[in-house]
């Protein structure tokens, strides 16, 4: 009985420890129009176990493609959006596609809207972390940027996707 009841406990502990290594945090993007446009949307992110999950939702986008990106700057003061600078690129890559070959580590990629101008995309990274002490990683305070158009993963250095429609600053929640 003794070892039963020992077992339980070091179980007891052992989900304990896990549960607490594998705490996860949260950031979020409300986005904002742009450019005249009517777009909106969340882009919120998910930290857990060295990985982090990007799921986006956004409205009021014209049917077709758009390139979704993270941008160097929070900033999305200004009407066109371009206040939030260039793509978040700290490892000074060519502009490319997500995951294959070189790219930025703000090239998410494309959003495919649907009739009504409603999108949806998740991502999973390794290569980014909330509020990390990495600046390489770390994707808080930079800003995520929808674009009119389709990003061709070859223009330098942004993709060729056209006017910036919404911006949202990435915050922890």
């Amino acid at each position: 009985m003794k070892k039963i009841h020992k077992t339980l406990a070091l179980l007891f502990l052992c989900t304990i420890i896990i549960s607490c290594s594998s705490d996860s945090k949260t950031a979020v993007a409300q986005l904002e129009s742009k450019s005249g446009s009517t777009v909106f949307g969340t882009v919120t992110f998910t930290e857990q176990n060295g990985k982090v999950l990007l799921k986006a939702e956004i409205k009021g986008l014209t049917p077709g493609e758009h390139a979704i990106h993270i941008h160097e700057k929070g900033d999305c003061s200004s009407t066109d959006g371009k206040s939030a600078g260039g793509h978040w690129n700290p490892s000074n890559d060519p502009h490319g596609k997500w995951k294959h070959g070189e790219f930025h580590s703000g090239d998410i990629g494309n959003l495919i809207t649907d009739a009504n101008g409603n999108a949806t995309l998740e991502k999973e990274s390794d290569f980014w972390c909330i509020g990390c002490e990495d600046e390489q990683k770390n994707i808080i305070g930079h800003a995520i940027i929808v674009h009119a158009s389709a990003d061709d993963f070859t223009s330098q250095p942004s993709g060729a996707a056209g006017k910036r429609v919404a911006c949202g600053e990435i915050q922890m929640k």
